[in-house]
């Protein structure tokens, strides 16, 4: 009942307004200002204030948007972690059994060359892994004059 008062005191407000507007020799802004002010008496003569202020109102309504907030946090959050992880466990499964077998790569596609000469000519293959590799560190210490 409230609802429905206060809609129609800012409907007749807006359309007071419009008029003043209208008066003023400004027609366009006055009928924008009037379409704005019709509205909220439309929603009351649709119901669509009653069916919000009953909502409003309502500790059952608020308990089912609590719900659904929290299933929209347990989606998002499994969401999350499926992305770090890497997808699905199926999606997992299926990405392992392909890496398994490289033979099953679609028709038309090669695998990589890894071989030493797919390398850049400008690029110095790395040192392995027993090497102690503290050169490339020198320098860059002797560089800096450090």
């Amino acid at each position: 009942m409230i609802a429905e008062t206060v809609c129609s005191a800012v409907s007749a407000a807006g359309l007071g307004i419009a008029a003043i507007t209208a008066y003023r020799k400004r027609y366009l802004a006055a009928v924008r200002i009037a379409a704005y002010a019709l509205v909220p008496i439309g929603l009351v003569m649709t119901g669509v204030v009653e069916w919000l202020a009953d909502t409003a109102f309502s500790p059952t309504a608020w308990a089912g948007f609590g719900v659904l907030g929290v299933a929209w946090v347990l989606f998002m959050t499994t969401r999350a972690v499926e992305r770090r992880r890497g997808g699905t466990r199926k999606e997992r499964r299926a990405a392992a059994r392909a890496a398994d077998r490289p033979e099953a790569a679609p028709p038309g596609v090669s695998a990589p060359s890894l071989g030493q000469g797919s390398r850049p000519a400008n690029r110095p293959a790395p040192a392995s892994r027993g090497e102690d590799d503290f050169s490339d560190i020198e320098a860059i210490l002797k560089k800096h004059g450090i």
